[in-house]
């Protein structure tokens, strides 16, 4: 069996955040028990926005702020599609982050 690139296991996890709920870099990287791997999972997430099926939208950095707002295609792209799932959006950062993160660790 081949074992999967680290790339694949951040998108597997991913794919688990419920609509409405985001997630952290790091809480990724912790899960996969590889916590000091916030970065490569900021990279992967990167590299999945051509595949629709990841929503990378759901996952910010650890104070809520949609710090990879840029790599999506569209000046606001990523806070809409936030919004479309019921998570306000001011100055790029998620109100209430608290009570839309979800932990893959729990």
């Amino acid at each position: 069996m081949k074992e999967q690139s680290f790339f694949e296991r951040v998108y597997k996890v991913v794919k688990k955040i419920p609509a409405g709920k985001v997630t952290t870099y790091g809480a990724i990287a912790k899960f996969l028990g590889s916590p000091s791997s916030s970065r490569t999972v900021g990279w992967a997430m990167n590299a999945s926005h051509d595949n629709k099926n990841i929503p990378a939208h759901r996952v910010v950095n650890r104070n809520g702020v949609l710090t990879g707002k840029h790599h999506f295609y569209g000046t606001d792209l990523m806070e809409q599609l936030l919004n479309n799932e019921g998570i306000e959006v001011k100055n790029n950062t998620i109100i209430n982050f608290k009570n839309h993160f979800w932990d893959p660790n729990s």
